[in-house]
């Protein structure tokens, strides 16, 4: 599997547009080379450079097989995030650079998951039925803030 996205490549900047310094929505992603029995999909977008610990900006699952999940959109069911909502929450470090990994995981069974899974339950959930993943990490770093 391959996850990219038009608007940043791996390892490279996020454009401001999808932080919370602009319109803060997720931006565009293009999946690849599913696995032939995938039935639905999942997205988790953490930052492991939190001083908090590694924090959850967004989760979406039961998304339906699809090779692009698109800017400012709700794929699927979300989860809550570390800033508690149901939405995403675009990068916004405290100090310095950080990293986020956008996660997408191919699913082997339609899982049916309710509403506002927080991140534990959610891993729960996934566990054992992960057919493939594919990650896409960008970089921000709020402006004034080495």
């Amino acid at each position: 599997m391959k996850l990219s996205s038009p608007v940043f490549k791996d390892h490279e900047m996020i454009p401001r547009k999808y932080t919370c310094e602009g319109q803060d929505i997720n931006p565009p992603l293009h999946i690849e080379d599913l696995p032939e029995d995938t039935k639905e999909l999942a997205l988790i977008v953490e930052d492991p450079d939190s001083k908090a610990g590694t924090w959850r900006h967004w989760s979406v699952y039961n998304i339906p097989v699809t090779s692009e999940i698109e800017e400012d959109s709700i794929p699927g069911v979300q989860g809550i995030n570390d800033f508690g909502k149901k939405d995403y929450g675009g990068p916004c470090p405290e100090k310095g650079k950080h990293r986020y990994f956008f996660k997408v995981f191919a699913l082997q069974h339609t899982l049916a998951l309710k509403d506002g899974l927080n991140k534990g339950d959610l891993k729960l959930a996934l566990k054992g039925h992960i057919l493939d993943s594919a990650e896409l990490v960008g970089m921000y770093e709020k402006k004034g803030s080495e």
